[in-house]
């Protein structure tokens, strides 16, 4: 009697375990995959940008160069001033918008990278489900941070690189614009600031989440702070480096690009009077006619990298300090 033989029925294969930190990795990646996404449009469009800015103003300062219009001796002639004009675009382009947008990005990624990371984690509770999980809340938080944090770090190094050296290329040493290193919006567009403020906000966001436990209001509460932090190191940025303290002739101008901390005059006995209690014209004030001398005390323009440097230590020991702070936090 023949027999059948049945064919052994083939069994599924399990799937080969994914190792913890590459599945880790992959998930955090997923997760971020809108930010990465967000961040790297942004990133495509500054350097769009910033290079728009330097082929215009290279292309426009050759055509000068070219036809004697360079210096502005020569643009009271009506052909010169026409071909100056263009470089109004470009300049006005790396000023009034760039520059601005670039001094806000700290406080931009702080907010709505920084600040949602962990209190979006709370918020939904998500969070328990760290302790079911074969990684250790440490390194889970690890990779959760390293991913946007390298995002935020590739974005702002790229951006600080290129602003700086359209900034020196072709704005300082340009026939029209005026742009000292230390105004309002200019220093902390350029070298280390925005590189060291992001990382600073960042950490900062992270860890007002985590405290806060709510989304909105903890990107609330980040803007405030790092607005305030800017504030406050903004104050004290002239004591981060010795200032120059000149004397010269009466009514000289402090150097070009330089920033100006205080000036006065001083009188024929040797005392130094600011100019801000002083007047030659009003008699409640201290009369200031007789002085033999000026007085000047400022940063030169070769300030900005100590000062910047001083600065972005402060700040990087900060944002060390903010997140030891969220791995202590993170056990509880």
């Amino acid at each position: 009697m023949s027999t059948t033989v049945l064919p052994e029925r083939a069994t599924a294969r399990p799937a080969p375990a994914t190792p913890g930190l590459r599945g880790l990795l992959w998930l955090v990646l997923r997760q971020n995959r809108f930010l990465l996404w967000a961040l790297g449009v942004l990133l495509v469009l500054a350097v769009a940008d910033l290079l728009w800015i330097h082929i215009a103003c290279a292309r426009i300062v050759d055509t000068l160069r070219r036809t004697d219009c360079y210096y502005p001796e020569s643009w009271s002639d009506a052909h010169c001033w026409e071909l100056v004009q263009p470089l109004d675009r470009p300049n006005f382009w790396y000023l009034q918008v760039l520059q601005p947008a670039v001094a806000a990005l700290p406080l931009l990624l702080g907010m709505f990278v920084g600040a949602p990371l962990l209190a979006q984690e709370y918020e939904r509770g998500t969070i328990r489900l760290i302790r079911a999980q074969s990684v250790g809340p440490i390194r889970w938080l690890a990779v959760r941070l390293a991913v946007p944090g390298l995002a935020v770090l590739a974005l702002s190094g790229v951006i600080a690189v290129l602003m700086t050296w359209v900034w020196w290329t072709d704005i300082v040493h340009g026939p029209v614009a005026f742009d000292p290193p230390f105004q309002f919006f200019t220093y902390p567009a350029l070298g280390l600031a925005p590189i060291a403020w992001s990382l600073f906000a960042l950490a900062l966001g992270v860890l007002v989440g985590q405290l806060v436990r709510r989304t909105v209001p903890a990107m609330l509460l980040t803007g405030a702070l790092v607005a305030a932090t800017h504030g406050l190191v903004a104050w004290a940025r002239a004591s981060f480096y010795p200032a120059v303290d000149q004397v010269a002739a009466v009514g000289t101008a402090h150097p070009t690009n330089a920033w100006l901390l205080e000036r006065g005059v001083i009188l024929s006995d040797g005392s130094r009077i600011s100019t801000s209690v002083c007047s030659f014209t009003f008699s409640d004030r201290k009369d200031c006619r007789g002085a033999t001398a000026s007085w000047l005390r400022y940063h030169p323009a070769d300030h900005l990298v100590p000062i910047q440097l001083v600065e972005a230590g402060i700040l990087l020991a900060l944002t060390a300090l903010l997140l030891t702070a969220v791995f202590r936090r993170i056990r509880t």
